[in-house]
């Protein structure tokens, strides 16, 4: 492995600021006054918004701060009852789940047998799938068992609610699925 001089002072000076750190804590010197000041300037300016955790049917409570519209921080809500404050691994890492570079934000279709992907506007995407779901429900309609007793159900369609949806979202799934006579119905949450 070779090492140019500007990794040999990087990493110089990381060990140095380590070594200095470390006798400061080892010392016996409070850092929390310094750490809670760094924290203040951090979200300085930001405007904060009470929101919930996206991942399970929990709802712990989390502060989103943002400036100019961005999402600079989003942490536990001492407020809430549930977390006090605290959360999860997943719900720690909410503030990836919005800025991360890789997080799709186009509709991609890929057609029966094609190798690759194109892009679609949400509107014909949202079409596309309501015909399907429609077709589908027409085509395996069960009005009655055999037995007469009436089910109105459809055994064709199964859904599966994501734990990143929040729980509003779900219950509206749940009512939806329900509604167009969904008997499989799950959440990923739970399993």
């Amino acid at each position: 492995m070779e090492i140019s001089r500007r990794d040999f002072l990087r990493f110089s000076v990381a060990a140095g600021s380590a070594t200095a750190l470390g006798g400061l804590i080892g010392s016996g010197v409070n850092l929390g006054p310094v750490v809670a000041r760094a924290q203040e300037l951090r979200i300085k300016g930001a405007q904060v918004t009470p929101s919930v955790c996206p991942y399970c049917s929990v709802g712990c409570g989390t502060l989103i701060h943002t400036i100019d519209g961005k999402i600079v921080n989003i942490e536990g809500d001492l407020r809430s009852p549930h977390n006090e404050g605290t959360l999860c691994p997943k719900g720690a890492a909410t503030y990836q789940l919005h800025i991360n570079p890789n997080r799709p934000t186009k509709v991609l279709h890929r057609a029966p047998g094609a190798t690759d992907w194109e892009e679609w506007d949400l509107e014909r995407a949202m079409d596309r799938v309501a015909e399907l779901v429609k077709k589908t429900r027409d085509e395996t309609f069960i009005e009655r068992a055999t037995s007469g007793k009436l089910v109105n159900m459809t055994p064709a369609i199964f859904s599966l609610g994501g734990a990143t949806l929040d729980i509003e979202w779900n219950h509206i799934q749940q009512k939806l699925m329900r509604g167009l006579g969904i008997v499989a119905i799950e959440n990923q949450a739970r399993i």
